[in-house]
């Protein structure tokens, strides 16, 4: 279950991405721009800010994430992303950090080139970050007793790739598009105890969350603790690095 404090924990780091991502989108005066995986909408909130004339489609999987949203304000619903549809006065659909949760985003993000009208924008970021020390920590420490029955079938990938740049570049080229395709690892500086569990606590570690109890959770997190500092030291000033790579792809489709 999606926790929308949780998540918002690190919001200045997280969004970076975000900003970033929308630099790159060149659309001047949409119609409807589309927020595919909202989250709490504190982001989607930018989107209006910055094409104050156009209608702000905001929709998430989450009931949490939906409802936080709502609460600042943002008209979002819940919506599968698997199944959405873009309306025809769709100009701008921007996906941050949510399609590494769809093992099928490659074809859906074809499949909206298709449906999308020429000079349409798509942009998405997806952390590429699997193979990380992080991650690795709470594989090995989830095929471990007494966790291990509980947590054998959690998708720790998610069961989607993330694909190097050159990859979505080829496929939205081939769909008829222009394509900018990148990486970035972002060093981010954080502070705290344990910053890096209490990051990875709202994102990667939620498939743990839902399938253990309180105490269960409370134990793995202890155990997970010394694991993470050894991949991540603190800094005599209080500083933990904890790099972060990110895929970003932004394509405007093409004239058929």
């Amino acid at each position: 279950m999606w926790d929308p404090d949780v998540y918002l924990a690190f919001a200045d780091q997280r969004a970076r991405p975000f900003y970033d991502l929308l630099s790159w989108v060149g659309a001047e005066r949409p119609r409807r721009v589309v927020d595919l995986g909202c989250g709490p909408g504190n982001l989607t909130l930018q989107l209006a800010r910055r094409w104050p004339d156009a209608v702000i489609e905001a929709l998430d999987n989450s009931p949490e994430m939906v409802a936080a949203a709502r609460e600042r304000g943002v008209d979002a619903s819940v919506t599968d992303l698997r199944s959405w549809t873009p309306r025809r006065d769709t100009d701008v659909v921007l996906s941050n950090a949510v399609l590494q949760w769809v093992p099928e985003h490659p074809e859906l993000m074809v499949r909206w080139a298709g449906q999308l009208a020429a000079g349409s924008w798509i942009a998405a970021q997806m952390p590429g970050n699997f193979e990380t020390p992080s991650h690795a920590a709470v594989r090995a420490l989830a095929r471990r007793e007494p966790y291990a029955k509980a947590l054998r079938d959690v998708p720790f990938r998610v069961g989607a790739v993330v694909h190097p740049p050159a990859y979505y570049a080829e496929l939205l080229m081939d769909a008829g598009c222009s394509v900018d395709a990148w990486e970035t690892t972002y060093l981010h500086q954080l502070r705290g105890e344990h910053p890096v569990l209490d990051w990875i606590s709202g994102t990667a570690l939620l498939p743990v969350r839902e399938r253990l109890s309180d105490a269960e959770w409370e134990r793995f997190r202890a155990d997970l603790i010394p694991l993470l500092a050894d991949a991540y030291p603190t800094r005599p000033d209080g500083i933990t690095f904890f790099p972060f790579r990110r895929v970003f792809v932004v394509a405007q489709v093409g004239a058929r």
